[in-house]
């Protein structure tokens, strides 16, 4: 295989994201019905503010607690405790994408080396992959939030490269759902990129992966195939 290293996106890479039965689920515990105008209320403040916190205009703090000040003032709690109660909430439903373990499982079996890149929260990544007993076959966990720049930056990426002991580039492949952060900050690097277009998404060619897959299933067979090329 040429690949020594590995390294996944956590949301919609390896693990579902399902924020919108995240925030129901939060909500129950105010006795209130959180409807889908209520997410999408949510996710025009929500979205940019991801923007910001990419291009570093934000912290991670400011995004977690600003996204909530809405809901703080409507129900008198403060905005970081709602955002911890969604944070454990999303924890509890937590669930591994399809193929995501099978593909973890043969990289181990290959003596492949695995991290994760994410520009989630602390909070929710370690938990996560404590629960869904993933968390052996990682020798590496870069968050943005404790790094203090997320992608597609490029010193999340030189960040993980020393972590990792600066293994040659072209030996490194960057898997990920998002084009603007994990395409562009691996290509960026100089990473070998693998973008996960589960949806099918049509792109412009602006941003070009070396790769491209609709499930983890095909990167697994690829990489299957690449191993057999090097034998």
């Amino acid at each position: 295989m040429p690949y020594q290293w590995v390294l996944f996106d956590a949301d919609e890479t390896l693990f579902h994201f399902d924020n919108f039965s995240g925030l129901q689920a939060m909500f129950l515990k105010y006795d209130i019905r959180f409807t889908q105008a209520d997410f999408e209320s949510y996710q025009s403040i929500n979205k940019p503010l991801w923007v910001k916190y990419q291009n570093q205009e934000i912290t991670a703090d400011q995004l977690q607690t600003q996204r909530f000040e809405h809901w703080s003032q409507k129900l008198g709690v403060s905005a970081n405790t709602l955002n911890n109660e969604f944070l454990d909430s999303m924890a509890e439903i937590c669930q591994p994408l399809e193929g995501a373990l099978e593909l973890v499982q043969y990289l181990d079996s290959q003596n492949i080396k695995m991290g994760i890149i994410t520009n989630g929260f602390a909070k929710l990544q370690q938990i996560r992959l404590e629960r869904t007993h993933f968390k052996p076959y990682f020798s590496l966990l870069v968050i943005s939030e404790l790094v203090g720049v997320a992608k597609p930056h490029r010193d999340i990426f030189q960040y993980a490269h020393e972590k990792m002991g600066l293994p040659v580039k072209s030996n490194v492949l960057m898997v990920g759902d998002t084009l603007e952060s994990d395409i562009l900050g691996g290509n960026n690097f100089g990473l070998d990129t693998c973008w996960l277009n589960t949806h099918g998404k049509a792109h412009d060619g602006k941003i070009q992966p070396n790769l491209e897959v609709r499930c983890l299933g095909d990167l697994l067979a690829q990489l299957k195939a690449m191993n057999c090329k090097a034998i």
